[in-house]
């Protein structure tokens, strides 16, 4: 019984290690989404406080880049799920970017704590399979 137990824990404790790398991978994913978010903000708000028609750059794709004017900057064309956009004025924009970037925070924080229990489950584990294994060399 304990050798089927100590390969049950073991590959448990493997299994824990596949969840992890992989919560750890969506805490990567929801953080580069928020810097996303986070930089379009703050292109935004600069560009609502310039006057006229400001230079911009628009990049095209591998690191390469378009000098162009701004036509009018005080509206906003802003996803709205299944590839829909919708023209918004800056401030609702940034109100919406605002709230996509709480709920990013939220469910990466949700992640942490799954990451966190998960990451003791598999130490309380570890911890009782060395115990079975020490118990069986005696």
């Amino acid at each position: 019984m304990s050798e089927e137990e100590i390969t049950r824990n073991l590959t448990m404790i493997e299994y824990y290690k596949e969840q992890l790398a992989s919560i750890d991978y969506q805490i990567q994913f929801l953080q580069a989404a928020m810097v996303d978010y986070q930089k379009a903000k703050m292109s935004i708000e600069q560009l609502d406080k310039t006057e006229g028609k400001p230079e911009i750059l628009v990049p095209v794709g591998q690191g390469i880049f378009l000098f162009a004017q701004a036509k009018d900057t005080s509206k906003v064309l802003i996803d709205i799920g299944d590839g829909i956009v919708a023209e918004k004025n800056v401030e609702d924009a940034l109100k919406k970017i605002d709230s996509r970037i709480e709920t990013l925070q939220n469910n990466q924080e949700k992640l942490y704590a799954m990451g966190q229990q998960m990451q003791q489950q598999a130490t309380e584990l570890a911890e009782k399979t060395q115990h079975i294994v020490n118990e069986c060399k005696k």
